[in-house]
């Protein structure tokens, strides 16, 4: 085994034991906020904590067998045992190995977090908006498949069914790890309702894909906050027009304006519209921050920006295409209906790939 991988995880065990002398001192025992923390850090780390007391076993087990085929007198029938259990325990040992760099790759803390989605009309007009309608349908009923809850927080529909731009929390375990790889340019190409002569057409619907923001994890200044208030438009029931339940709320610093009109609340609509707002925030901070790095870089090419590509939907061709990771598949009904499932794992098996080479 790599020498490097068992130094890394004998550090993993070093630092649960750490965890677990910690969680014994009185000090930490009177602060439940650190308490969760230590304890929490301590149930991730366990797993691998027994993956490798398992390993050493099997290599404890290994020498004996090793010992016994090396010793002439044990017999024919004593030699064969040792062998076969030293196969057996070869090939637990290289299942673990696997288990080990798969544990040992670091884990994105945003994976577990709810998110911000946010899909807006590109180029095509028309056709484009009402793409952007038909992928937050998908996006609806992949969360379902997967337990989330969507909850729409600002739209802009068109008269004919489409959105120019939509924004949803989805919230759950796990959530932005499903839908983090959705971020970039999704291309469709098909024949609009539309058109008389057949032609098909390409436009381009844009998606952002932002992790859920707790107020501990970034500071907004009251006083940088501009909010309106203003009467609700389209469904809703006799409060619309007449009560002002819809939210706007401007951050002064950075421009960034968040309206939130879904629910009869003022008081929903305003926790909604700030969970947006301090997520694009804190998006808008990593933008930066990454523009910068690429500046500095020879090469620009996947830069992770959202102007790139990232999937075509091709109707006529029922072919739905990601070209990150060059997958076809030829079911564009299927993954319409939310089966996205081939795809993201597809994506994800690429980044576990990029991520072992550095553990």
């Amino acid at each position: 085994m790599d020498a490097a991988l068992v130094k890394k995880w004998e550090s993993v065990v070093s630092r649960f034991h750490e965890l677990t002398d910690q969680l014994m001192d009185p000090s930490v025992l009177s602060q439940p906020t650190q308490l969760r923390k230590l304890t929490k850090e301590r149930a991730e780390l366990e797993p691998g904590v027994k993956l490798f007391e398992a390993y050493r076993d099997a290599a404890k087990q290994l020498e004996d067998a090793a010992q016994i085929l090396a010793d002439p007198s044990a017999g024919q029938e004593l030699h064969r045992m040792a062998a076969d259990e030293s196969a057996a325990l070869e090939r637990a040992q290289r299942d673990m190995e696997e288990q080990a760099k798969e544990f040992l790759i670091p884990k994105d803390p945003r994976d577990e977090k709810s998110l911000v989605l946010e899909i807006r009309a590109g180029t095509g007009g028309d056709e484009a908006a009402l793409f952007a309608g038909q992928l937050f349908r998908l996006y609806t009923r992949y969360a379902e498949k997967k337990g989330l809850k969507v909850d729409t927080v600002e739209a802009s529909e068109t008269g004919i069914g489409g959105y120019k731009n939509i924004v949803a929390l989805i919230e759950g375990k796990g959530a932005y790890g499903y839908f983090k790889y959705e971020a970039g340019v999704h291309r469709v190409q098909r024949v609009p309702v539309t058109e008389a002569s057949g032609r098909i057409h390409t436009s381009t619907v844009t998606v952002a894909v932002m992790p859920d923001v707790d107020e501990v994890d970034v500071k907004i200044d009251p006083a940088d906050l501009r909010i309106d208030t203003f009467c609700s438009s389209g469904a809703g029931g006799q409060s619309v027009n007449t009560t002002k339940s819809a939210v706007r709320i401007t951050h002064i610093p950075t421009g960034v304006v968040v309206s939130c009109q879904d629910e009869r609340s003022q008081l929903k609509n305003r926790t909604k519209a700030m969970r947006t707002l301090r997520a694009r925030i804190v998006e808008a901070e990593r933008e930066k921050q990454d523009a910068e790095i690429a500046q500095n870089r020879k090469s620009q090419v996947g830069t992770g920006e959202r102007s790139e590509k990232v999937r075509t939907y091709n109707f006529p061709q029922n072919r739905v295409t990601d070209h990150r990771v060059g997958v076809t598949l030829h079911k564009l009904e299927l993954v319409m209906e939310g089966d996205l499932d081939d795809i993201v794992q597809a994506l994800k098996a690429q980044q576990q790939q990029v991520d072992t080479a550095h553990v």
